[in-house]
């Protein structure tokens, strides 16, 4: 099964990219959300964080307790890179199980994180969505309701935009100058052709 994947800064549209993907019928895994799964349903994980974070990571009702986690690790840069080194190895052997069960030409992984984490050996092809700084900035603070100076600390926690779209294969722009559908449509047409 050929796994293309979808990354981007914070803002850019990726996940929006994904969907149109999805409508197009091409099955789609959100790596962010099945972290959060992941870090309850997988025991050997949820117990590495146990081990590593204490018995407070989690609640009585075995629910992952997300304020006590991102308190540590957004303030602990040591620490953010011992969680992604327990949840992003169990996230990659879960999308791939995921897409060899997928009955598609190919499928699609949407990750923020996809050239930081070394996601992308584990991928096909990779997809950079890209927007300028200051629209992505914009969209961020209307999406979350947060300060600008919120937004702009968390993109420095993610990789240079210029930096992915040299990394990755494909381009889609997402600035408001240039129609998004038209460029997905042609990296299918693409990708069907692989």
């Amino acid at each position: 099964m050929r796994i293309i994947g979808i990354t981007g800064g914070i803002g850019s549209g990726k996940t929006t990219v994904a969907k149109i993907f999805a409508l197009l019928g091409i099955p789609v895994f959100y790596a962010d959300e099945a972290a959060k799964d992941i870090m309850v349903r997988d025991q050997e994980l949820a117990s590495r964080i146990r081990g590593h974070f204490g018995e407070a990571a989690y609640f009585p009702d075995g629910t992952l307790n997300r304020k006590f986690i991102a308190d540590i690790v957004f303030a602990d840069k040591e620490q953010l890179a011992i969680l992604n080194s327990f949840v992003h190895p169990a996230t990659i052997r879960d999308s791939e199980q995921w897409a060899s069960r997928q009955n598609a030409p190919y499928v699609i992984k949407e990750a923020a994180l996809m050239f930081e984490t070394e996601s992308f050996h584990h991928v096909d092809k990779v997809i950079t969505v890209y927007a300028p700084e200051a629209l992505r900035i914009r969209r961020v603070m209307q999406r979350d309701n947060t300060d600008r100076n919120a937004v702009i600390a968390r993109m420095h926690k993610q990789l240079d935009e210029q930096i992915k779209r040299k990394l990755a294969d494909y381009v889609i722009y997402n600035d408001e100058q240039q129609l998004v559908i038209p460029q997905v449509l042609e990296l299918h047409k693409t990708f069907l052709a692989l």
